[in-house]
């Protein structure tokens, strides 16, 4: 079966990026069986052979209505697929939808009928977000980094930009590249409509997500951007923990060095 990426030399790209990211996260620990999922907004890259795609699945509802999603298309992870299969068969453990006129449905139109992630509400609700802001980002992922899951146990580090506060003081590139640091979503039920709302309140101010005790979310431009904020926000952590399984809790830069840093990067 001929994939829709061969003549395509940009879509091709985005997909072997995420396959690239979605190894990163498997040999990371954070994606377990079929643990955390990605989307890809591909509607600037979509030629006239993509859009005059017939459906090859049954239509299904998104059960949101995302007015600025209309005529948009996606590459999603699958939902039960692994990250680890992801990297290697990205168009067999994930697919193309387009979402369709009414704004709450999609249809799968390419290469098989994967049916995307379960997450999927809560992925549109991002992107909703970000075309209706007028954001450029492109990229929502989704993953389980352990260090980072086990301090949102925690219920101190739950109370606003606690966490981000201390993630940034770890080390003086988590500030640079991380710039908005880290917002909180109390735990809902995952796959819900209501942890997508929640998600979509925290983007107003943040560009990585923290869901208590499950996970994180992350947009940017592109894959690579999204995933490298939630890795130097894993570094902090494990540089954070590991001095505290050494026996002492780390000092942590200043507020005066991270204003510093702050002014030098002008963040």
């Amino acid at each position: 079966m001929k994939s829709v990426l061969e003549n395509n030399p940009a879509l091709a790209k985005q997909v072997a990026d995420v396959a690239e990211v979605a190894g990163y996260l498997w040999q990371k620990g954070w994606a377990e069986r079929n643990g955390g999922n990605i989307t890809i907004n591909i509607t600037d890259v979509v030629d006239d052979t993509i859009k005059n795609l017939a459906p090859i699945a049954e239509k299904a509802q998104i059960g949101k209505y995302l007015p600025n999603l209309k005529e948009c298309y996606f590459y999603c992870k699958g939902t039960n697929k692994r990250m680890r299969d992801l990297a290697r068969w990205p168009m067999e453990n994930g697919s193309i939808i387009r979402i369709c006129d009414d704004c709450s449905s999609y249809e799968i139109i390419a290469d098989q009928p994967v049916r995307p992630t379960s997450e999927l509400p809560a992925h549109l609700s991002m992107h909703d977000y970000l075309i209706g802001s007028g954001s450029s980002y492109k990229a929502a992922m989704h993953t389980h980094p352990i260090d980072l899951v086990a301090m949102s146990h925690n219920p101190a580090f739950l109370k606003k930009d606690v966490l981000t506060n201390l993630l940034w003081s770890m080390i003086p590139e988590t500030r640079a590249f991380c710039p908005k640091g880290l917002g909180i979503v109390p735990y809902e039920m995952p796959s819900s409509i209501k942890l997508a709302d929640a998600t979509i309140e925290q983007l107003c101010d943040y560009d990585v997500v923290m869901w208590e005790k499950h996970g994180v979310c992350a947009v940017g431009g592109d894959i690579m951007e999204a995933f490298d904020q939630v890795d130097v926000l894993s570094k902090s952590a494990q540089i954070y923990l590991t001095a505290k399984s050494m026996g002492f809790t780390p000092d942590g830069m200043s507020d005066a060095q991270m204003n510093e840093l702050k002014e030098a990067f002008n963040l």
